[in-house]
Formats: structure tokens, sequence, C-alpha cells
């Protein structure tokens, strides 16, 4: 690490201002940054916070904790190829198909984002935002896997340029970067994005090499279909052992992740607790009126189904795009679960509602700080008056 160190100082002078390579000085900062704690300190004289978790470090404790899903989602990719066409394999081999199949992912997602993100910062002349640290993370884990690589970057850049950077950068977007990619990609390419086929690696291009009676169909689709019966068991649902996004199918990592997440304080507990909540209530709600097969459904159920505990977790803590309050956050939180149960229940056309729940929110998210913040202010101005 002293060599690591001692190389950066060395090269450093070349960056700052009056140096050769001064106009790269953003895309230098971002690396040092990301590897040391900056030894900046503020010069007026006062009393201020100093302290060595900086933007980076939180941004690398959210990636630590999408790891195990991560992981998990690799070997989930390649167990299902192999047995959507038939073939055995072992468990590394398995692993190995599902790294080679999300790597690109990750590298294209990075290069481009990661690169619109520098030319931003050398064009304003600012340092390069950390956020994107972790959406580059979590958009591989997101999409289906055989997304065309030259769709997922084209609809990064929309994300990041017209959903980030146009509102000013990181801390200042009102959308989830990573579910922008996959809003856009929705719309923009439905036929990549739905149906049973995009889950499975090589099913879309291969599909006459498919074993018969295989389907590909997530639970989630069986459950809209009305096929509950043909729904796997809960251990199966709660492992992750089905099909779906990289990411999305194992309740027991993302589980994992969100231990990580809640015992270092990045993630707000209040907004993943009531979003639990308002997902359940709304199931049971349906449970209550049900009149097809999916209403039936229990609603605990929901909460292993789709990408329902990976929004929890990973999504709806956003600290930048959800509520700041505290009495916001449980609304926010609630509110962000009753939607997502019930544009997955009771809209045909899109079974799964967590990304758009999410999405919506993350609008109102700055009016429900608002509200939040004026009630307290007539609180306070009445016991001023009394």
């Amino acid at each position: 690490m002293k060599f690591l160190r001692k190389t950066i100082d060395k090269i450093k002078p070349n960056f700052e201002e009056g140096g050769k390579l001064a106009m790269f000085h953003s895309s230098f900062d971002a690396i040092e940054t990301f590897l040391y704690v900056p030894n900046t300190v503020t010069k007026p004289r006062g009393s201020h916070i100093r302290d060595t978790m900086d933007m980076k470090r939180t941004m690398i404790l959210v990636m630590i904790a999408l790891i195990p899903s991560l992981l998990f989602g690799m070997w989930n990719t390649g167990h299902w190829h192999f047995i959507a066409f038939g073939e055995d394999a072992t468990l590394l081999q398995e692993f190995w198909f599902g790294f080679l199949k999300v790597l690109p992912i990750i590298v294209v997602s990075y290069v481009v984002g990661l690169g619109i993100e520098i030319i931003f910062a050398q064009i304003r002349k600012h340092e390069v935002n950390e956020g994107y640290f972790v959406s580059g993370f979590l958009i591989p884990l997101i999409v289906p896997i055989d997304t065309p690589l030259w769709m997922l970057a084209i609809a990064i850049a929309f994300a990041v340029i017209l959903g980030k950077e146009v509102f000013g950068g990181t801390g200042m977007n009102i959308l989830n970067p990573a579910l922008t990619v996959r809003a856009f990609l929705f719309f923009a390419y439905p036929g990549w994005m739905s149906g049973d086929s995009v889950w499975i690696s090589g099913m879309m291009k291969n599909a006459d090499n498919v074993v018969d009676g295989f389907s590909g169909a997530t639970p989630l689709a069986e459950a809209a279909a009305g096929n509950v019966s043909n729904m796997p068991s809960v251990f199966e649902m709660f492992l992750g052992v089905i099909p779906g996004s990289v990411g999305e199918t194992s309740v027991l990592a993302i589980l994992i992740g969100a231990i990580i997440l809640l015992w270092t304080g990045v993630a707000s507990w209040k907004i993943m607790t009531s979003m639990i909540a308002g997902g359940l209530i709304m199931g049971l709600v349906l449970n209550l009126f049900a009149v097809n097969p999916y209403m039936e459904l229990p609603a605990w159920e929901h909460l292993l189904l789709g990408g329902f505990a990976f929004g929890v977790v990973f999504m709806a803590t956003d600290p930048v795009t959800a509520t700041q309050t505290e009495k916001g956050k449980w609304i926010y939180g609630f509110l962000t679960g009753v939607l997502a149960i019930l544009i997955r229940v009771l809209n045909p056309a899109y079974p799964e509602g967590v990304m758009l729940a999410i999405l919506f929110m993350n609008v109102f998210a700055p009016l429900i700080d608002h509200y939040v913040v004026e009630a307290n202010i007539k609180r306070r101005l009445k016991r001023v008056e009394v």
C-alpha cells in the first residue's frame, strides 16, 4: 500500500493546475479518492465535523452489500441456462458461465455511465460524483441477462444524462438512475424486457434447442397468469433458485445485504419496514376482495416474488431520491409498498410493479418532505401561541 501511495503522490503534480495532464484532474481525483480518504481539511476557522466516512466509503459499503446477490445471481444464471438446454454441469461450470455473461454487462455499465460522469465533471471542473459507483453495480443486477449491450449503453446514457446530469449530478437527481435505465429499456425495447424467455440466457436466440416443456416463466409470471399451482415452493423462492434478473431472485442474499446496510447505518430501516408493511397490507386488502387466483395469493408471498425484496433494500432506500424527513420516510416507504403490489396485481400489462412504484414515489418524495416540514412548523407555531 505504501508503494501505491508513493506512486500516486509522484504522478499527482502532473494532474494539478499547471501540470501536463491538468485537463484530466477530475479523472485522477476520482481514482485517488476511491483508493484513499481525501487528506484535505476545511481552511476557515470554526467548528466542523471530521469523519473518515465520506461518500465514496458509503458507496463502497453498498457495493459490498450487493456482492451476495451478484455472486448468487451469476450461479443462478448458469444454472437455469443448463437446465433450459438439457445439459449437465457442475456448480463451478454454472457459476463460470454466469460470470462470463454478467461481466460484459458490468463493464458496459461502468464504461458508459462513469465515462459520461467524468466528461461532465471535466466540463464543469468539478470532482467526479460518487453516486454512479453504486448505480453502475445495480444496473447489471436488474436487467434481463441477454439484454443487447448496445441497448444497455443507450439506456445508461439516457439515464445518466437526462435523468441525472441535467439536474446537477449526484445529490440533485429526482429519479433513481438504475431504475431509470430499466424503465427506458422496458418502454423503448419491450420485447427484450418482458416474456418468459428473456430471463434465461440464450433462450431468445436458441429457442429451438430448449428442452420440451421448459417455459422459463418466473414465479411472478406464473402468478399473473393465474397458474398459482405451478409456482415454486416457498423455500425455492426464498433461496432464489428461480428464473429472474441476476440480483433479484435470492431473498436470502438480499437479506444478507440488508443486514450489512442496517448494521453500518447506510440504509433507512424506517423505509424498509414501512414498505414491507405497505406491501403486506395491500396484499391483505386484495385477499379480501379476491376475484382471481392472483388476488388470492397470500400477502406475505408477494415479498418473495419479483423484485420486491431487492427494491425494498437497495432501491427505495436510495438516500438521494427517497424522502429525507423521519416522518416522511414512513409515508414514502408505506405508499411505495402499497403501489408496488397494487400495480403488480391489477395491471395486466406489467406484472412487476416495484420499479414503477419506486419511480413514482421518487417524484413525490420532495412533496412529502415539504408537507412534513410545514406540519412541523405549524405545530411549533401553535406551541408559541399557547
